[in-house]
Order: C-alpha cells, then structure tokens, then sequence
C-alpha cells in the first residue's frame, strides 16, 4: 500500500478499491437491472425516482471502470467519494423504511434483521469513501 503505478503518482490498485469496484459493479447492474428494488430507497422528496436510480446505476459502473484503470483512477476516486456522499440519503432513507417495516411487524426476524442491517451500513459508508479518496490520491 502507498506505492503508485508507473506515471505520475497514480496510487496502485489495491484489495480495498479492488473491492471497492466490485461493490459499484455489482450495485450498478442491480440498479439498472431491478431498478424496482432501488425505488424504497429514494427520497420521497425526489422526483423521478426510476431514472435516478438508473443514472445512478451508471455513475456507479462508470465509478468502478475507472478505478480499475490506471490512467482514470484518480478522478474515479473523486467521482466515487462525491457518488458515496451523494446517495447516503438514500441509505438514510433505507434504514428509515426498515425500521418502519420492522415496527410494523415486531415478531418478523426477516425485518428486524433488515432493519439492523440499514442501520450497521450506514458508517460503513466512512470507509468506502477513504477507499475513494485514496484512489483519488487525496489519502494515503
């Protein structure tokens, strides 16, 4: 960790933006796939909640090419620390409509589980954004 690729202190591919690019792959197929999935998760507040999801869906294959690629990681960094930042409201909004659900139906392990799972990947967002902004070579 620290090194660079050759060139002009492009930081190398590390295990953590490796999966970091997985993440994006995956999440950005699902989004642009199962659009339906996503709907819960946008803000009511927001309109045209299906076509946010699939520009998001892009952003995030777009975000995950580019850190792949030496000469595009530094600004896929960037692009992925502000896509992390920008879509935590809609993370805020999953845990939200979790923990609606699960209130609804306190004997449902199924919805107190999902509720507990919104709730535990909302700091996990802090790291992911570190792994961005290493690739950005903003960290080290």
């Amino acid at each position: 960790m620290g090194r660079t690729d050759r060139g002009a202190g492009i930081p190398a591919l590390t295990k953590p933006m490796t999966g970091l690019a997985t993440l994006f792959l995956t999440s950005g197929v699902v989004h642009l796939v199962r659009p339906e999935l996503m709907e819960p998760m946008v803000p009511r507040a927001l309109p045209a909640a299906r076509r946010l999801i699939h520009l998001s869906g892009a952003a995030e294959l777009a975000c995950a090419v580019g850190l792949l690629a030496p000469r595009t990681r530094k600004p896929a960094g960037w692009a992925s620390a502000a896509l992390l930042v920008l879509v935590f409201p809609a993370n805020v909004q999953m845990a939200v409509t979790a923990h609606k659900r699960a209130q609804r139906d306190i004997g449902s392990t199924s919805k107190q589980a999902m509720r507990a799972a919104t709730v535990a990947r909302l700091p996990l967002q802090l790291p992911l954004i570190r792994t961005a902004l290493k690739a950005a070579g903003r960290l080290r």
